[in-house]
């Protein structure tokens, strides 16, 4: 059986012609920078965001720790909307790597307000932990890849810069926001002071994420990408990959929004389970069964058994991502498959 995976943008392999771009690629010892795939790569996203300098790294968890540490000293406190990736996804790395705690308000969306943010900013006594850092997620994974609107990042951008505080965007499917709203990159970048983006999720490349901000800023994430273990060789093989898959897949991303939204389209009425349309902002669509007799696990088990794979949301969902290797046949029989397999509790 052809199975047809929801899960995740991840699961995206690379095709012939990216392959062949890893094949040809120009390659030196990035560790002595001497990699001129990596160099570029390097150059165009720094470019791209309007930041001074970028630094390659292996895993997007590891681009945000790195962030968390060139930002932050021990003992400080970092403050991060309850359902991030940061928070959630990432392994407890804040006290480990870089012995500080995370302070969490809660989100519309993935949005934090202001006053919650304002309100979670410690007082200058000793015996307080330091607040350093803010992070933010856009698109928010948890959310159901919904969009922090530009003006709210302006918001708390204007706040960081009054407390003296820095701003951080984990950034992983910033190129989604960018196609769903058409905003510039350059003016996402603009509003924080690091950046964090993936190049494995939606755009299909198999490895790669990136650290943007000031030349400061990324010399010491440099030395910390060491540290961390994350330093590498003939690295250009994988960020040939990424070049392509920004050159070619970003445009792309606009099928997968369109997917995701007549997907939610066709099952807003199901029976079993409701679907929040204004939340289907980019590729990701949230199937919520808390109304329902039909438990997410029993209503996964059925999906898998007719040839369906899907992810486990945030409490009793399920969530469907579109991504580069589904076609239009698969939606089509995806949402039949739905219709007909999960009719009765």
């Amino acid at each position: 059986m052809n199975m047809i995976d929801l899960r995740s943008d991840t699961v995206t392999k690379p095709g012939p012609a990216m392959r062949e771009a890893i094949a040809s690629a120009d390659v030196g010892d990035d560790i002595y920078g001497e990699d001129p795939t990596v160099n570029a790569l390097q150059q165009e996203v720094a470019a791209l965001f309007g930041k001074e300098a970028a630094l390659y790294v292996p895993t997007g968890s590891m681009g945000n720790q790195l962030a968390v540490k060139a930002h932050t000293s021990p003992g400080d406190e970092v403050i991060c909307e309850k359902e991030c990736h940061i928070f959630n996804y990432e392994t407890g790395g804040p006290g480990m790597w870089s012995a500080v705690q995370l302070h969490c308000v809660p989100g519309m969306r993935g949005v934090m307000d202001i006053t919650d943010i304002e309100a979670a900013v410690r007082p200058p006594e000793y015996y307080y932990p330091t607040t350093s850092l803010v992070c933010l997620e856009n698109t928010h994974n948890r959310a159901g890849g919904t969009v922090y609107p530009l003006e709210k990042m302006k918001e708390v951008q204007e706040f960081c810069n009054k407390k003296h505080l820095a701003l951080h965007l984990d950034g992983a499917r910033i190129w989604n926001a960018h196609i769903a709203t058409g905003i510039p990159l350059k003016e996402y970048g603009a509003a924080v002071d690091s950046v964090n983006v993936c190049f494995s999720k939606g755009l299909g490349a198999p490895v790669g994420s990136m650290l943007l901000g000031s030349k400061e800023f990324i010399a010491k994430a440099h030395k910390y990408r060491k540290v961390f273990g994350g330093a590498m060789r003939q690295v250009g093989v994988l960020a040939a990959a990424c070049r392509y898959a920004i050159q070619h897949n970003l445009p792309l991303l606009a099928e997968d929004h369109r997917r995701a939204k007549e997907f939610a389209a066709a099952l807003q009425s199901h029976p079993l389970f409701s679907i929040d349309m204004d939340s289907v902002q980019t590729n990701m669509v949230v199937m919520d069964f808390s109304e329902s007799a039909v438990t997410p696990a029993e209503a996964q088990q059925r999906l898998h058994d007719a040839g369906i794979v899907i992810g486990m949301g945030r409490g009793k969902t399920l969530r469907a991502v579109f991504h580069l290797d589904l076609n239009v046949s698969d939606l089509e029989r995806a949402v039949d498959i739905i219709k007909e397999k999960l009719q009765q509790p």
